[in-house]
C-alpha cells in the first residue's frame, strides 16, 4: 500500500512524502521535497501522484460536485488502499471446492478448505500457507489452530469421506477403469521412526521417506490416496490400496491394468487368490501361436494398425494360476 502525505517541517514548510506500507506494519518513506508556497506544494503532490501511477494515466470519472465533496472529505488526492483481495480467483476456487463435494465431506471445515486452496495458489508448507492466504486477502487462523486440526485430518474416516466425494464426482461404477501408481516423499530428518524410513528412492536420496499410492480414474482424476512405510516395496502397496478402494465403494470386482514393473509374480498370485482379474503389459518368452500363424498366412503383408489377436492360455494341472488369455 502506498499513498501521498504532507507533513509540516520545523522551518514551517510543507514536506511532500510517499509512504510505502505493508500489512506487517513496516513503512518506507520517500521524501520528494518541501515548499512554503501552496502552488509549489501542489506541484510536488502532483509529481508524487504521477510517480505512484508509474506513468499510467488516471481514469477521469467526471463525478462533478459529488466527486468534489468526496475529495474534500478525504483530503486531496486518491484514497489510500487499505486492503486488497483476490476475489475472482478465491471465488472460483471455492466454487470448484464445493462442486467436488468437499465442503459436505468435511462438514464445512473452513481451516481445511483454506489450506487446500492456499496450496493450489502456491505449493508451500502449512505455515507458509497462512502467508499465501493473507496475500489473497483471506482472514486466517493461527498456526497453533492449524496444528490442532492435523490429528483430525490424519484420521482414516476423514480420508474416506474425501475419497467418497471424489468417487461420486467421477460417477464411479463397476465398469470404471482405474489407474494406480506410486511415488515417494522424503523428509529432512536423519533417523527413521518406523514409518518414515529410508528405501528405494527414484531421486536417489538417502533420507527417510514414505511411499504414496494414488488411485485415479481414466482421466487422471484422483479417487484415493494411501501412505505406506518408506521401505515397503512399490509392488506391495497395490493390493492394500485395491482392497481399501473396493471396501469403500462396495465393489465386488475390479480389473487391474498395469505394467510388469508394478505387478510382481506375488501380486499376480494375490490378485488371482482374491478372485480379481488383471490386464498386464509384459514381455513373453516366446511368440504366441496366433501371431506366428498370422505371419505364415500373410508373409509379405505389413501388420495392419489396431490388429488384435488373442490366444487362450489354459492353466495346467501343475499351474498355480487361473486360465488366462494372451
Amino acid at each position: 500500500m502506498a499513498y501521498v502525505r504532507t507533513v509540516r517541517t520545523g522551518s514551517g514548510a510543507t514536506a511532500v512524502q510517499i509512504v510505502h506500507g505493508s500489512r506487517a506494519g513496516s513503512r518506507d518513506i520517500e521524501h520528494l521535497g518541501s515548499a512554503h508556497d501552496p502552488d509549489a506544494v501542489e506541484a510536488l503532490k502532483a509529481a508524487a501522484r504521477q510517480r505512484l501511477a508509474g506513468g499510467q494515466g488516471e481514469l477521469e470519472l467526471d463525478l462533478g460536485e459529488a466527486g468534489a465533496a468526496v475529495a474534500a472529505a478525504s483530503g486531496s488526492g486518491p484514497l489510500p488502499i487499505a486492503s486488497s483481495r483476490m476475489t475472482p480467483l478465491w471465488d472460483a476456487l471455492n466454487a470448484a471446492y464445493g462442486q467436488l463435494g468437499f465442503d459436505v465431506a468435511t462438514s464445512g471445515d473452513e481451516v481445511f478448505c483454506h489450506l487446500v486452496l492456499a496450496r493450489i495458489i502456491e505449493a508451500t508448507s502449512k505455515l507458509d500457507s497462512l502467508r499465501v492466504l493473507a496475500e489473497a486477502g483471506v482472514e486466517t487462523v493461527s498456526y497453533a489452530t492449524v496444528k490442532r486440526r492435523l490429528q483430525r485430518y490424519a484420521d482414516d474416516s476423514w480420508r474416506r469421506g474425501l475419497a467418497a466425494a471424489c468417487a461420486a464426482h467421477a460417477a464411479l461404477g463397476p465398469a470404471s477403469l482405474v489407474l494406480y501408481d506410486v511415488s515417494t516423499l522424503y523428509f529432512e530428518a536423519d533417523p527413521g521412526d518406523g514409518f518414515r524410513e529410508p528405501g528405494f528412492s527414484k531421486e536417489r536420496r538417502l533420507q527417510p521417506q514414505i511411499t504414496i499410492g494414488l488411485l485415479t480414474d481414466a482421466s487422471g482424476f484422483p479417487l484415493m490416496i494411501e501412505a505406506f512405510e518408506g521401505n515397503r516395496a512399490e509392488t506391495a502397496t497395490m493390493l492394500p490400496t485395491l482392497r481399501a478402494f473396493m471396501t469403500a465403494h462396495q465393489l465386488d470386482d475390479v480389473t487391474v491394468v498395469a505394467d510388469a514393473g508394478m505387478v510382481s509374480e506375488g501380486n499376480r498370485r494375490a490378485i488371482e487368490a482374491a478372485g480379481l482379474s488383471f490386464v498386464l503389459g509384459a514381455k513373453i518368452s516366446q511368440v504366441p501361436y496366433v501371431i506366428a500363424d498370422w505371419h505364415r498366412r500373410h508373409p509379405d503383408q505389413a501388420v495392419p494398425d489396431k490388429l488384435l489377436l488373442t490366444q487362450p492360455w489354459p492353466a495346467g494341472h501343475t499351474d498355480k494360476r487361473r486360465d488366462q488369455v494372451i
